[in-house]
């Protein structure tokens, strides 16, 4: 059975509102855990929370069939609470989650802090005396991928709403904001066409290796060997020299490809007879298109000089959604990964954020402030830089905001002088560059390069990061305040 929080105290158990956390510390747990403790000392902020947690991870007993109430943000299996043994509660699955992406840890680490570091077992709701006992790594890594965008996102508006009141800023205040967006790299090798045809071809090998483990279909007992001889070949054009000073090297490469792609799609025939899942069968023939594909790439571009277009190019095998991004930064003439739009409001909290899965920033404008405006009311200006401009933006900004900043690209008309050389637009201007101290904030918050290969992944660790900067923001402003509390008793004493 499952709980949203253990409510009741147990011996050892030290209430979370009670954990002393150490605040002139300079690391980043104790801050992280002081806006995790925030969050539970104001219960109307925790009950909102947990609902919120409940209302997505839970599912009602009387539902028998998991696919009738699976929600429509991805969870194919809730949890039914009455049932099983008892396991972690929500509350510390939302602990352990938001300190994994504060700290930019794998888990590896963060088990080993969910099983040894005190305040953060404390902080979970665990008994010194009783939750001895320690957490699989599994258990943890499956419990925090329950969490899914749409619920992180819902939770970061509760918190982000906490945060400003913090800050003396009640409901119906105007807010202002600033918009920009940065790439998350994610975990790929620099594409070359001979390396992706590599990668898919092992991909294929390891998979039809495994099929024959299950089924023993024939034709794939040496796939060992297969494998080594690929590798032999792959290696003999690894670089532009080898391929070029041997190109009969490429041929043999591709031939192996495509041989093996047409022998996999034959063996998938046969398993298919077999009442092999269509999952698995689909995955080994978009694999062996994929293979063929990369090697006629590879003979169009290295033996006939041909030029492969954008369109066609594929980036990475294994995390297929990654983009080549070129946003002109000095040193920096390309990154491999995907393009994520974030507003950040003039007290630091990230209001909201678009991940551009296949949009440029001009696409982008009008659909962010909306989307932005419908969680926050109160959002009256905003601020862009010039990769934002065009004229349907523009005109969009001026319907939805009362200050719009956006700085028009190229030669400017008298009209956009006049609107560009305003004191509030200046002004606008001249704040708006504070908003690459969110975005390295949020790269130090586990946006620096994502290792997760599927887009649902991809869009959780977004959220999660959005969601852990706005904490250790909370947490940040709790504990200067309690060093200037402790600064000034000091002084009162020593005086």
């Amino acid at each position: 059975m499952r709980v949203a929080k253990n409510n009741v105290l147990r011996l050892g158990q030290i209430d979370i509102d009670d954990v002393e956390l150490n605040p002139r510390s300079r690391d980043d747990i104790p801050a992280v855990l002081q806006g995790i403790q925030f969050l539970h000392r104001d219960k109307d902020l925790l009950r909102k929370i947990l609902s919120l947690l409940s209302g997505h991870l839970f599912r009602n007993a009387e539902s028998k069939d998991d696919s009738q109430s699976a929600p429509e943000d991805g969870i194919r299996n809730r949890i039914n609470p009455d049932l099983g043994r008892p396991g972690m509660s929500l509350w510390s699955i939302l602990v352990l989650a938001i300190v994994k992406q504060a700290l930019n840890c794998d888990y590896d680490r963060l088990h080993e802090l969910a099983c040894k570091h005190l305040d953060v077992r404390r902080m979970m709701g665990l008994s010194d005396v009783f939750d001895q006992g320690e957490f699989s790594y599994r258990t943890i890594l499956r419990n925090v991928s329950l969490l899914t965008p749409a619920l992180l996102d819902e939770i970061n508006q509760v918190v982000v709403q906490a945060g400003l009141q913090l800050q003396g800023l009640g409901s119906g205040q105007p807010l202002q904001a600033r918009c920009d967006s940065f790439v998350v790299e994610t975990d790929v090798e620099y594409p070359t066409d001979v390396r992706l045809l590599w990668d898919a071809l092992r991909s294929l090998l390891r998979m039809m290796g495994t099929l024959y483990a299950a089924f023993g279909v024939a034709g794939w007992r040496q796939h060992r060997q297969l494998m080594k001889t690929g590798e032999r070949l792959f290696g003999r054009v690894r670089t532009a020299r080898q391929y070029r000073k041997n190109p009969q090297h490429v041929r043999r490469h591709t031939g192996f490809g495509k041989q093996l792609a047409e022998r996999a799609r034959e063996s998938l025939e046969t398993l298919a007879e077999r009442g092999v899942p269509e999952a698995k069968l689909q995955t080994g023939k978009d694999l062996a298109g994929l293979v063929e594909k990369l090697a006629d790439q590879v003979e169009r571009r290295i033996l006939e000089g041909e030029v492969i277009p954008a369109s066609e190019k594929i980036y990475s095998v294994f995390v297929p959604f990654t983009r080549w991004c070129s946003k002109g930064k000095a040193g920096v003439p390309v990154e491999l990964g995907v393009p994520v739009c974030v507003v950040e409001d003039e007290q630091q909290f990230l209001l909201s954020c678009r991940i551009m899965w296949t949009e440029s920033d001009v696409d982008l404008v009008p659909e962010i402030i909306e989307e932005t405006q419908g969680k926050y009311p109160e959002l009256e200006g905003c601020s862009f830089d010039k990769g934002f401009w065009s004229p349907r933006g523009k005109a969009a900004l001026g319907r939805l905001l009362k200050h719009a900043v956006l700085p028009k690209k190229g030669r400017l008309s008298k009209a956009a002088r006049k609107r560009e050389s305003a004191e509030e637009f200046q002004a606008g201007r001249r704040a708006h560059p504070a908003v690459e101290s969110a975005i390295n904030n949020l790269e130090q918050r586990g946006l620096d390069r994502v290792r997760e290969k599927s887009k649902a992944g991809f869009a959780r660790a977004v959220a999660l990061s959005m969601l852990a900067a706005n904490v250790h923001r909370i947490g940040m402003i709790v504990r200067d305040r309690e060093r200037e509390r402790l600064k000034r008793k000091g002084l009162r004493r020593a005086a």
